[in-house]
């Protein structure tokens, strides 16, 4: 059972302090509450005979939230390129309340959006996923907002940079284009033209 003071993470929503457990009168039952303080001014309600069954957990340790932000420096993962599937598909990774899994969702679709525009509802899921993975990253590390927002964008950029070919300039000479890429390395290909 949690308490009072305790730092947790409620899917869907993010991370908070419960301010308060207390009684409701919800119909004709009444009901214990944990009152979640989240960032802002947000307050969720949390019935405590169903807490952990919808997902309420402690946060994170220091470790792991090195881990966490490990994940952003990685390559994207398998995503399925309909916006409707990979949407669907992303709403029930955010439910588990699994970091690890909303850590992928923010870099995969800052990584799509950095290569081609996001649907407008793809963009507000980007949005609340990162605010929940940045919720949870500020009462670990217990820094400010703006710090951990800076600190997931960069991981991120250098992540798309190290895994994402970015053609600059070509030459072609011969049937051989090379291509100086973004990273200072050339790349030789051979065009596969049959006249």
């Amino acid at each position: 059972m949690f308490k009072v003071g305790d730092k947790v993470v409620y899917p869907m929503h993010g991370a908070g302090k419960i301010q308060s457990i207390e009684e409701r009168a919800i119909g004709d039952e009444i009901q214990s509450y944990y009152i979640i303080k989240m960032p802002g001014e947000v307050k969720v309600m949390v019935p405590t005979a169903k807490a952990e069954a919808n997902g309420l957990r402690y946060i994170i340790d220091k470790e792991t939230a090195g881990k966490v932000i490990n994940v952003l420096q990685e390559d994207c993962t398998e995503m399925s390129d309909k916006w409707n599937k990979r949407y669907r598909e992303n709403v029930e990774k955010i439910k588990t309340g699994n970091i690890y899994e909303v850590a992928d969702i923010v870099r995969n679709l800052a990584f799509k959006q950095k290569n081609k525009s996001l649907s407008t509802t793809e963009k507000k899921m980007l949005l609340n996923a990162k605010q929940i993975l940045v919720s949870e990253l500020v009462l670990v590390e217990d820094k400010d907002r703006e710090e951990v927002e800076n600190l997931v964008d960069q991981k991120i950029n250098l992540s798309y940079s190290a895994h994402n070919i970015i053609p600059d300039s070509e030459e072609e000479a011969d049937g051989v284009t090379t291509k100086n890429i973004a990273s200072n390395k050339n790349v030789t290909a051979s065009n596969n033209v049959q006249a």
